[in-house]
């Protein structure tokens, strides 16, 4: 485009150098019909450089427009870019809200129907305990020992045959009555006792944090710290690598107290415990059913970072899309 506007500005020079050096090299008296030529050629040649000045302004006008109407064009694009960039971005912020409340809403409802099976749970180990109560009471008591009335009865005032009489009114010959029963044993205390458990686990004092921990199951099997106890019986099981114990500890937490905040981890290391014995469909299986029932969780997090650390896909059946 310079160099165009240079050219044009160098035309009208050209022509007029042409024209002095046209008429220098005639005298002035000489005036002929090549001189005439000359100055007809001249003027072509300026009406020429006319025209070429005039096809220039022109063609610079139009390319100045293009030029405008590009970055008209330009800004336009870019002004649609951004408002539909915002409008995306607005999208996926109330899509991943949405997300978050349903998982909220998910997670809560597996929580209400794990306390629901918890206490349900509670509720049959009491009805069973009832039941063992009654059957206890309506056993049928003892035969009365043969061999006599019973004294302050028609003829029993008299010794059996034989039978001395000793001291007190007991007839010689006659056993003496049995003693009582033995005072049931007295539970611990169960907070107290829970806490030593729990110095212990930390102090990686096994086995006496393992009867601890078993003493609270076996003494208060109702209570939410049995739940807890049970967990705990299970990380002691796979710190020892006993998986197997460990699995069923951790069964006994998620069968029988559901609700209870350690049953996410008793879910994952379930997972990872089986899949410390190879068993790698069931590991998987349970990690999977991890996410989905507690998908707010940390041990959610871990879940998902171990499948994706396999090479698994969190979720095997993704939902087909509704035309």
């Amino acid at each position: 485009m310079q160099r165009s506007r240079t050219i044009r500005n160098r035309l009208p020079g050209l022509a007029a150098l042409l024209v002095f050096f046209g008429f220098a090299g005639v005298p002035a008296h000489a005036v002929s019909k090549e001189i005439i030529e000359l100055q007809t050629q001249v003027q072509q040649l300026l009406d020429m450089v006319q025209r070429l000045q005039s096809t220039l302004d022109q063609r610079f006008t139009a390319i100045q427009n293009l030029a405008q109407q590009t970055a008209d064009a330009a800004s336009k694009t870019n002004a649609a870019m951004n408002d539909l960039e915002q409008k995306l971005n607005t999208q996926n912020d109330a899509l991943n809200g949405k997300l978050d409340t349903a998982s909220g809403q998910v997670q809560s409802l597996n929580d209400s129907v794990d306390e629901l099976k918890s206490r349900i749970a509670k509720l049959d180990k009491s009805i069973a305990d009832l039941q063992t109560q009654l059957q206890n009471m309506q056993q049928p008591p003892g035969s009365a020992p043969a061999g006599g009335a019973a004294p302050g009865t028609p003829g029993g005032d008299s010794a059996p045959p034989g039978g001395a009489q000793q001291p007190g009114g007991m007839p010689t010959g006659e056993s003496a009555p049995p003693t009582a029963a033995p005072a049931a044993v007295q539970a611990p205390p169960l907070q107290e006792t829970f806490e030593a458990a729990l110095r212990d686990y930390n102090a990686a004092r096994y086995p006496l944090a393992a009867q601890e921990f078993g003493d609270v199951v076996h003494y208060y099997p109702l209570d939410d710290l049995a739940g807890t106890s049970q967990f705990y019986l299970g990380e002691i099981a796979y710190q020892q690598q006993d998986y197997t114990k460990a699995i069923n500890a951790y069964n006994a937490v998620l069968e029988g107290f559901a609700g209870n905040a350690k049953a996410p981890a008793a879910q994952l290391h379930k997972g990872l415990a089986l899949l410390a014995q190879n068993k790698r469909d069931a590991g998987i299986r349970e990690l999977r059913e991890l996410i989905g029932r507690h998908p707010q969780t940390p041990e959610a997090r871990v879940a998902r970072s171990k499948l994706n650390e396999m090479g698994v896909r969190i979720n095997p059946n993704p939902p087909v899309a509704q035309h």
